[in-house]
C-alpha cells in the first residue's frame, strides 16, 4: 500500500503574485505536470487525494482526483510551515493505506525525515524533491518502508 508524496507544480512567481500566497496559482507548465500526473499515478491504487489548502496543491492534484473519481481533502497539516511532529503524526497515520499527498518543498523534507526517524525509511543521501515530483512510499514484505523517486512529469 503506498502513499505518493507529490510536490506541488511549477508555479507563477512568489515574488510577482499580488494575491495572498495560498491563492497563488499553477504556471501553465505546472498544469501540464498535474494533467501528466494522472497517467503516472492513476493505476497506484489510491483511494484518498489529500492536499495543502494552497490552491497550487489542490490544482496540482485535481486531475488526479477527478479522474479516480475521488474528492480533494485539504489537509491543513500539509500546509506551509506545519511543524514536523504536526506532519509527521499525519502521514505517520496513513501509512496502512494507499493515498496521494499533495505539499510544498519545505514540507517534503520534513515528511520524508520524519519517516526516516520514525519508521525507519531508507532514503539516499542529498534526495532529490523537484517540483511535481513523487515520493513513492510502501512497505515491503518484511514490514520495512522503501521509497522511489518519480521525477516530475516533463
Amino acid at each position: 500500500m503506498p502513499l505518493y508524496l507529490v510536490r506541488h507544480g511549477k508555479a507563477g512567481s512568489r515574488h510577482d503574485w499580488k494575491g495572498a500566497d495560498s491563492r497563488r496559482p499553477l504556471s501553465k507548465k505546472g498544469r501540464r505536470q498535474a494533467d501528466a500526473l494522472v497517467s503516472l499515478l492513476a493505476d497506484g491504487g489510491a483511494t484518498a487525494v489529500y492536499s495543502s489548502p494552497s490552491l497550487r496543491c489542490v490544482q496540482t492534484v485535481q486531475p488526479l482526483a477527478d479522474k479516480l473519481g475521488l474528492a480533494v481533502e485539504a489537509k491543513p497539516e500539509l500546509g506551509e510551515g506545519t511543524a514536523r511532529s504536526e506532519v509527521a503524526a499525519f502521514v505517520g497515520g496513513l501509512l496502512a493505506t494507499t493515498a496521494v499527498l499533495c505539499t510544498h518543498g519545505d514540507m517534503m523534507p520534513k515528511i520524508l525525515d520524519a519517516l526516516a526517524a520514525d519508521h525507519g525509511l531508507d532514503l539516499p543521501r542529498d534526495y532529490p524533491y523537484a517540483k511535481a515530483a513523487t515520493w513513492e512510499v510502501a512497505t515491503n514484505g518484511a514490514g520495512a518502508l522503501t521509497a522511489r523517486y518519480l521525477p516530475p512529469p516533463k
